[in-house]
């Protein structure tokens, strides 16, 4: 498994200023931790939190895996739960179906970088890929809910629903991706930076910036242990091969490192904004702004109930 072999281009002059492009559709991705499809228990981001594993320990090459899950991940959010075999199995063409699925990546990845949508584009209706079994740290990391917001000396404040690890993992790993070309960074390093950076909490539950802060100088020692843990339930190639990609957790002098952090503060705070946004929502923001009455034979006919009820006009 080894990563793109294209050598990572320098980090364009400006990438910190053009990030505002991709956010809402970051913002957008960040949804997947609350999507869910039935017969599926967990959201769409832990699926694919756990499918990314399976194909790595099946030995599926880096590159190859980081951009599916990426095509997939964006795809979902216009599409949750689609792919080619559900499509097929319900009539369509294996052509219809590549055209379903690669337009509703071409409506998602708009303000993609070019080159990456060009190579995300072809993958919109691919084979699924070989999968091997999954590490216990993958289930760990499913069950495990992240902390929260958290401050030395203050109260938690619990936010619902809580993600969990694989969602904020998958979701980092996913972002890396769409910014690599900013900072000229791997694909398939940046992705596997994101999907493994809390490999420890498999292990530690997460106390949040205030239990760090209380554990001090043992935290170094208990998340090193309980990594280690972890990688041992990697086939070996692999473990190297994750080992070295975190080495850009600890710095921000490679290009994919860039990458990562830049993922991982845009995914803590978009989760903070999500949980802002639903607080906030509205009724008229519904029924006007969305439109949830929408155009149709019956949306007369609604609009009469809706007023008869005294739920039109809402101001």
């Amino acid at each position: 498994m080894q990563p793109s072999a294209t050598a990572s281009a320098p980090a364009r002059p400006g990438a910190l200023d053009e990030l505002a492009a991709v956010l809402p559709l970051l913002r957008e991705l960040n949804d997947l931790k609350r999507v869910r499809v039935a017969g599926q228990d967990n959201s769409l981001a832990e699926q694919l939190f756990a499918s990314a594993w399976a194909a790595l320990v099946a030995g599926e090459n880096l590159t190859t895996v980081a951009l599916q899950e990426t095509t997939r991940a964006l795809t979902g959010i216009r599409l949750p739960g689609y792919d080619g075999a559900l499509l097929t199995s319900l009539g369509l063409t294996a052509t219809e179906s590549t055209e379903v699925l690669q337009q509703a990546l071409r409506d998602a990845s708009k303000t993609l970088a070019p080159d990456l949508s060009a190579q995300l584009l072809p993958l919109a209706n691919r084979a699924a890929l070989e999968v091997g079994p999954l590490p216990a740290f993958v289930t760990r990391l499913i069950q495990q809910p992240r902390a929260g917001a958290t401050h030395p000396g203050r109260p938690r404040i619990m936010l619902w629903p809580p993600e969990s690890h694989a969602d904020h993992c998958a979701l980092v790993a996913v972002y890396a991706v769409l910014l690599s070309p900013y900072f000229g960074a791997d694909p398939g390093v940046s992705f596997l930076t994101g999907l493994a950076h809390h490999l420890h909490n498999a292990a530690l539950p997460d106390p949040g910036y205030a239990g760090d802060e209380l554990l001090g100088s043992y935290l170094p020692g208990l998340m090193a242990q309980a990594t280690a843990q972890a990688l041992q339930q990697l086939p070996k190639p692999l473990q190297a091969e994750v080992t070295t990609a975190l080495d850009n957790t600890r710095v921000l002098d490679t290009p994919a490192a860039r990458a990562f952090h830049a993922a991982d503060v845009l995914d803590r705070v978009l989760e903070m904004a999500w949980h802002d946004q639903s607080a906030q929502f509205r009724l008229p923001q519904a029924l006007g702004d969305l439109n949830i009455v929408h155009a149709g034979f019956t949306q007369q006919f609604h609009q009469q109930v809706l007023t008869a009820a005294g739920l039109l006009p809402i101001n």
